[in-house]
C-alpha cells in the first residue's frame, strides 16, 4: 500500500519530493495505518522504481535535485504534446472569443468589418485565432486594397462540438 501512496504523492507533485518529505508524510498520526516502519519508505521507493522500469508503466521515477519525480517515458512525449497543444486551443481570451463569434456569424469577413462590429483593434485576437487554427483566410474581398477575408475552420467546429455553422445558436436566442 505504501508504494501506491508514494506513487500518488509523486504523481500530483510538480516538484521533486525528497525522501525526508515522504518519511514526514508517513510519520503523521493520520498516516499511521499506512506507515511502512523504519527504512520502509526508502524500500517502497525502490519498489516503485522497479515498477516504473516495466514496459507497461507510462512513466519513470527519476532522482532530481535531491528528490524523486515521476516523468513521462520518452515514447509517450509526442501524444502528450498533441493533447497539450489541443488544450492550449481551449483557452481563449474574451477578445478572441468576441472576434471568433463575429467571424463565425458574419463569415467570410474582413478585419475592418470585425473591428467595426467590435469597436476595437482586433489584430492580436485574429493572430491568436490563426495560430490556434480556429480561423483561416478565405480569399480576398473585392474592395480597395483587397483585404483578407476570414472564416472558421474545421478545428473551430471540433473545438465547439458542432458539425456545421448552421449548428451555432441563432443570434435572436441571445437577446
Amino acid at each position: 500500500m505504501e508504494v501506491e501512496i508514494i506513487e500518488a504523492i509523486l504523481f500530483i507533485s510538480e516538484q521533486p519530493v525528497r525522501l525526508a518529505e515522504l518519511e514526514e508524510i508517513f510519520a503523521r498520526p493520520d498516516m499511521a495505518p499506512f506507515c511502512p516502519g523504519p527504512g520502509g519508505v526508502a524500500a517502497a521507493v525502490e519498489k516503485l522504481k522497479e515498477k516504473c522500469r516495466r514496459d507497461d508503466c507510462i512513466y519513470e521515477l527519476r532522482e532530481i535535485a535531491g528528490g524523486y519525480q515521476l516523468l513521462t517515458k520518452p515514447k509517450f512525449v509526442a501524444p502528450i504534446q498533441t493533447v497539450l497543444a489541443m488544450r492550449q486551443t481551449k483557452k481563449l481570451s474574451k477578445a478572441a472569443l468576441e472576434t471568433l463569434a463575429v467571424i463565425a456569424y458574419k463569415q467570410p469577413v474582413t478585419k475592418a468589418e470585425i473591428e467595426h462590429i467590435r469597436g476595437v483593434n482586433s489584430d492580436y485576437a485574429i493572430q491568436k485565432l490563426l495560430e490556434k487554427q480556429l480561423i483561416e483566410p478565405a480569399g480576398r474581398a473585392e474592395l480597395p486594397g483587397k483585404p483578407l477575408l476570414y472564416r472558421p475552420t474545421a478545428q473551430f467546429m471540433a473545438h465547439f462540438g458542432i458539425n456545421s455553422l448552421a449548428d451555432l445558436p441563432k443570434l435572436k436566442e441571445f437577446s
